[in-house]
């Protein structure tokens, strides 16, 4: 998240890709940092049981996501 966060401050868009375990710590990191409500791609959890080919797939899923999210 912190380099999520530097990268905006310096109008590069960014997003960060989670799990959901992690969820709640990275809402509270992007609203202590002061951007509450960024968004982020969220992946299940957990991810390091997952083939090579689950992965991709799981990750080819978030792409237009990911894409607006960069472009918004």
């Amino acid at each position: 998240m912190h380099d999520t966060v530097e990268f905006e401050k310096r109008g590069i868009p960014a997003t960060v890709i989670i799990t959901q375990a992690f969820r709640n710590a990275c809402i509270f990191q992007f609203r202590s940092k002061g951007m509450a409500g960024h968004p982020y791609i969220e992946l299940p959890h957990p991810i390091s049981n997952m083939t090579e080919d689950e992965m991709r797939a799981a990750t080819l899923r978030e792409v237009d996501a990911l894409v607006k999210q960069l472009v918004a």
